[in-house]
């Protein structure tokens, strides 16, 4: 299989160095392509394998459900890829819209669903169980949702749950663009420190705009869009602009590459770092030609000043989502220098054994490092590099040593991410998430050392159990842990972004830890109270008290996640806060309660249709309380302005019935319930060892 890709990297440009080694390209566009290319060649094979199933689920035309206003053109456009896939036509000048949101999934009309039904009877208290229970779907009621479903076997499962290559690639975490390239504007970066100041990054939007390729534009100065009608003395003052670092709006002729000409609506506004240097330049384009008036031969100035303030609103949420990017000038080693701090004891954790045994080193004036722990054994492997069990030399005290490769992440555009996880993890007190012992750097990698959980993955917990699922006492037990640990993420102002069962450990005590943050968000955070309102304590006998509330303030865009647990809002790029991880908590307890996410499409793309369209279902087979459907109801809510968790955070969550019973001040005192296949004891413990991905070297000669 062929994939082109030469119009969206860098191509003979991915080589293309700074003086100070690292690439000149902002974004580096291979790996990720590669990536793409793979996914593609996998549903290929698939599809090789079993043309039958595939032809049927496509074309069960007498009984597919069809959406108003919603044609099948609309329903393939539909399988989102989370960015503009350009990759299928050639680039095409935009209309004078082009700074309007360019929808990346068809708008589809409202229609009243079985979930509009069931959530007015929410409303209506006096209705029986049994009509509370009617409102939901089951998987046998009868209603056609050929389009979104899988075919699916005696269990209801979706059959693609068996393939085994295709559960290994939507069980891991993807990063498949930034807030920067999910910004669906026309607009390039420059960096003035380098000769000439090129064009280090250029969104897609422009691309399209200006029908070059990325390999053309990178490392080139914006003057290939002049031509004979371009205004000299308007260039003039761009230049100006740059010269005395400043800001600038003007109109200007510019031309494709096929030699099209178009008024160009050109705002240039500089970047300054912390010390009010200059970083980078933005420059934002918006295609005004169609309101260009003949007899004046320019854009109206009330046309012009109502589109300033959109090029002028693009440059600066440009500028918010450069700033999450390490700065491209720095030395190769200033780029991992976060890694070689001390780290510090917490309050809570400083007398553990663990931290004892690390002080006594640091105590003795040496720098922790490689040389002080021995392997033991791998415990996993990523797409960046590999965690393994390690030992303090001479102590017994085990850790878990994630080892990350710097080749690997600079390639990846991973740079950012490994330095927020430290960070993150830096902050972190708290009994259900891991403490960081210690961070390190060698010449190739960046080392994080964490508490080692011997009960291992939830997810291989999940997966010993006889029917591959959990009674509800041991659900409620894991997913009360979970939201006590996502409220003291969100305290933080870290949006977790990853929960799936794989990241959920056991300790040995049979609490779990929330782990791997590489996909996070820092941001700030806001502690409020909230009063009831009057008219609201009159429900209630009593004064009502306060409720503490605590999240993250700042939404992000990037592309993150796992496939089968990724909000609605990430994939349609509509930006997402502290919501996707109650949108996950609801994935995870279907998982919990069914051994399947209810979202699951044969591939990626129908995944991700599915999340945005198909309705939610509990299969009949599965007994699972009123209390628990209501809450992943809730919590599975696309809309996450009305998604449980968003008005009052996680006490919203907290004080849903399915909870009700915990007693959330001692939730850490509480006993793990009793399993049918236990945590620890069975006989798997003694041969489980997870298989090292072959693609990566082996740990042990890479790093140690």
């Amino acid at each position: 299989m062929q994939v082109e890709v030469s119009k969206h990297t860098e191509g003979f440009k991915e080589k293309a160095l700074r003086p100070n080694g690292l690439p000149e390209s902002l974004i580096r566009y291979d790996a990720r392509q590669k990536d793409m290319a793979t996914s593609s060649v996998d549903e290929l094979v698939q599809a090789v394998k079993r043309p039958r199933a595939l032809s049927e689920s496509i074309n069960r035309h007498p009984f597919m459900r069809k959406s108003s206003g919603s044609s099948d053109k609309e329903r393939s456009d539909a399988l989102a890829t989370g960015r503009r896939n350009s990759d299928n036509m050639a680039p095409a000048r935009r209309n004078s819209h082009t700074m309007q949101k360019i929808s990346e999934i068809p708008d589809k009309k409202e229609k009243k669903t079985k979930r509009a039904s069931f959530m007015g009877i929410i409303k209506r208290s006096r209705k029986s169980s049994e009509e509370f229970e009617n409102a939901f779907f089951d998987e046998d009621d009868g209603d056609d949702d050929s389009y979104f479903d899988d075919e699916r076997d005696e269990d209801g499962r979706p059959e693609s749950l068996d393939d085994k290559v295709r559960k290994k690639e939507m069980r891991k975490g993807i990063d498949l663009a930034t807030t920067l390239e999910r910004i669906e504007k026309n607009f390039v970066i420059t960096d003035p420190r380098l000769p000439d100041n090129p064009i280090i990054f250029a969104s897609d939007s422009f691309l399209e705009l200006t029908e070059y390729s990325r390999e053309e534009i990178l490392g080139k100065n914006c003057r290939f869009l002049q031509g004979p009608e371009t205004d000299r003395a308007t260039v003039r003052k761009i230049r100006d602009a740059i010269d005395n670092q400043r800001d600038v709006t003007v109109q200007l002729i510019n031309y494709t590459k096929s030699g099209k000409k178009f008024w160009n609506l050109f705002h240039l506004q500089p970047m300054r770092d912390q010390k009010g240097e200059v970083q980078y330049f933005i420059g934002v384009q918006l295609d005004g030609s169609q309101h260009v008036e003949p007899l004046q031969n320019r854009i109206p100035e009330a046309t012009a000043t109502e589109s300033a303030i959109l090029v002028k609103e693009t440059a600066e949420n440009v500028d918010d989502a450069v700033r999450e990017l390490p700065d491209a000038n720095l030395a190769p080693e200033d780029l991992w220098s976060k890694h070689s701090k001390l780290v510090s004891p917490k309050p809570h954790r400083k007398d553990s054994p663990p931290w004892r045994a690390i002080q006594k080193i640091l105590d003795s004036g040496e720098q922790l490092g490689l040389k002080h722990f021995r392997p033991v054994k791998p415990l996993g492997s990523g797409d960046t590099g590999s965690v393994h069990l390690v030992e303090l030399c001479g102590t017994g005290e085990l850790f878990a040593m994630k080892a990350m490769d710097k080749s690997i992440m600079l390639n990846r555009n991973k740079v950012h991410r490994a330095c927020a996880e430290r960070d993150i993890l830096d902050l972190l007190d708290h009994p259900f998430l891991p403490a960081l012992y210690a961070s390190f750097q060698t010449k190739t990698h960046i080392c994080l050392i964490t508490d080692f959980c011997p009960g291992g993955e939830l997810f291989v917990l999940l997966d010993r159990q006889p029917l591959k699922v959990l009674k509800e006492d041991a659900v409620r037990f894991y997913a009360a842990e979970v939201v006590v640990a996502l409220e003291y993420l969100h305290c933080q102002g870290i949006i977790y972004r990853d929960l799936k069962p794989e990241n959920i450990l056991i300790q040995n005590t049979g609490h779990v830890v929330l782990t791997d943050f590489d996909l996070s968000c820092l941001t700030s955070c806001q502690p409020q109270l909230l009063v009831p309102e009057a008219n609201e304590k009159k429900r209630y006998k009593g004064q009502q008290n306060p409720i503490f509330m605590a999240e993250p303030m700042r939404a992000s865009n990037s592309f993150v996640g796992t496939e089968e647990y990724i909000a609605p809002e990430i994939i349609s790029g509509a930006g997402h806060s502290s919501a996707v991880d109650w949108w996950a908590l609801g994935i995870l307890l279907y998982e919990m309660f069914y051994g399947y996410t209810p979202f699951r499409g044969k591939t990626r793309q129908r995944t991700f249709a599915n999340i945005l369209n198909k309705d939610l279902k509990f299969p009949s087979s599965i007994t699972v309380s009123l209390q628990a459907k209501q809450l992943m109801y809730r919590l599975l809510h696309r809309d996450p302005k009305s998604r449980l968790g968003s008005r009052e955070g996680a006490n919203e969550v907290k004080g849903h019935p399915f909870f009700r019973g915990i007693n959330w001040a001692l939730v850490r005192c509480q006993s793990p319930p009793k399993l049918d296949a236990p945590v620890f004891g069975g006989a798997e413990d003694e041969n489980e060892a997870k298989e090292v991905d072959p693609g990566l070297d082996d740990l042990q000669k890479n790093v140690f």
